[in-house]
């Protein structure tokens, strides 16, 4: 489960309602912490994710900071994810993989040396 502060998180979009109701649609799970300003937003990437394409779809311009909050928890892909990967698209190519998986660029070479010298 993953969490995320979103301080102000009324203040800062517009049209937070509406907002909130997407982020409801996804089951993901928003509350506010106390009486303060501050909210919290806890659930899975496959959730976070889902949040993050409705969200783009709107064109909203006060939500990008929280899609940008949302990307920043985007979790790593493993050698061993990128490797099937890899495996799966033998003819993807180092920036293909790179773009994909949000892998660094030593990561990348390796699940793709890992499969040339098998």
């Amino acid at each position: 489960m993953l969490e995320i502060q979103l301080n102000s998180f009324v203040r800062r979009i517009a049209r937070a309602n509406e907002l909130k109701a997407l982020i409801k649609a996804s089951g993901a799970k928003l509350t506010r912490k106390g009486r303060s300003r501050n909210w919290q937003l806890q659930g899975d990437w496959p959730q976070f994710a889902l949040i993050i394409e409705l969200a783009e779809t709107q064109n909203e311009p006060s939500w990008l900071w929280v899609i940008t909050q949302l990307k920043s928890v985007k979790p790593k892909a493993s050698t061993s994810e990128l490797i099937e990967i890899v495996r799966k698209n033998p003819t993807i190519t180092l920036t293909q993989l790179i773009a994909k998986t949000d892998c660094t660029l030593l990561e990348g070479r390796q699940a793709l040396d890992s499969l040339a010298f098998d």
